[in-house]
């Protein structure tokens, strides 16, 4: 055969293995002891699917990229898991705006006056704002952190600017 149809390239190209969530330099990687065993959950799946690639041995090309692949993200994440801090929510302050706090605010002013908005601030790994988890580096968390029950906060949203009251201030496990 011909080593014009042998397709080196494609065995030679390094897997894109996607970065972890953003934490910014110098920043403590904060997790809630929920977000924790989340990220020891995905690292056993991640061992798990990785060895049932070591196993497959129908394409050793493709099965070499699959391990690189896994390889990459399972050291990603374990330098992750290395660097977490657990905070755990139910030694923080209970009238105060800190890591873990699920928050309820209502717009007071430069919005729509009454709305309601409900996150809970949590690790970089964790944070789903479909499920209202918010990562405590994101603008609206820091903005919100250190504040105390029913005092007014100022949230930067674009370009405009909006008062909004710490309504309530939650601490749970999960």
């Amino acid at each position: 055969m011909s080593r014009g149809f042998v397709k080196e390239d494609d065995a030679q190209t390094p897997p894109i293995i996607p970065p972890r969530a953003a934490l910014p330099p110098g920043t403590p990687n904060y997790v809630t002891p929920r977000g924790l065993e989340l990220l020891r959950a995905e690292l056993a799946t991640l061992e798990a699917e990785r060895a049932q690639a070591e196993a497959n041995r129908d394409n050793d090309t493709d099965r070499t990229h699959q391990l690189s692949f896994y390889n990459g993200r399972i050291a990603l994440l374990t330098e992750r898991l290395g660097s977490a801090k657990v905070v755990d929510p139910s030694g923080q302050p209970p009238k105060e705006v800190r890591f873990g706090a699920t928050v309820t605010l209502r717009t007071v002013r430069g919005g729509k006056v009454g709305f309601e908005r409900k996150f809970t601030i949590v690790g970089v790994d964790e944070a789903d704002v479909a499920l209202g988890k918010v990562a405590f580096v994101a603008p609206i968390a820091r903005a919100v952190q250190g504040a105390k029950l029913k005092q007014q906060v100022a949230l930067k949203l674009g370009s405009q600017e909006e008062v909004v009251e710490v309504t309530a201030i939650q601490y749970s496990e999960a």
